[in-house]
């Protein structure tokens, strides 16, 4: 039996259309698009973390000076107190800490985000006081 060469056979390989792929990367944009905004309100609370952490430490700070001197303190130094270099000054904090208020019998601190997180034109902010209450006052 002899097998001619010349005779040759149209094979066809099983694959996608353009149209097909076209469509199924259409539907994982609009996926994509749906989950987005989900996920900034998540960065935004991680990153809320961080403010109600340093706030958190400011507060023991100040408990501490003021057991030893019956009064509290806006400054840092006094305190040992160093925040951490923010994202303008090349570190990675993204709020600025700041005592807003230092009495015999009282302290506010606050905490405001360097960055909009949501791009909406508020910038985050936490307060503690001397009761130790922490609570959000603006929100982004």
């Amino acid at each position: 039996m002899k097998i001619n060469k010349n005779t040759s056979k149209k094979v066809y390989v099983k694959a996608y259309s353009m149209s097909e792929l076209v469509i199924v990367l259409c539907i994982i944009g609009i996926l994509i698009l749906l989950v987005l905004p989900n996920q900034t309100s998540v960065v935004s609370q991680a990153k809320a973390i961080e403010a109600q952490s340093m706030l958190n430490h400011l507060y023991g700070l100040e408990k501490s000076y003021f057991y030893r001197n019956s009064k509290y303190t806006a400054d840092f130094e006094a305190l040992g107190f160093e925040p951490a270099l923010s994202i303008s000054e090349g570190g990675q904090a993204v709020y600025r800490i700041e005592i807003t208020e230092a009495s015999t019998n009282s302290f506010r601190a606050r905490a405001v985000s360097l960055s909009d997180f949501d791009g909406d034109g508020t910038f985050n902010t936490w307060e503690i006081d001397h009761n130790k209450l922490l609570k959000e006052t603006v929100k982004d």
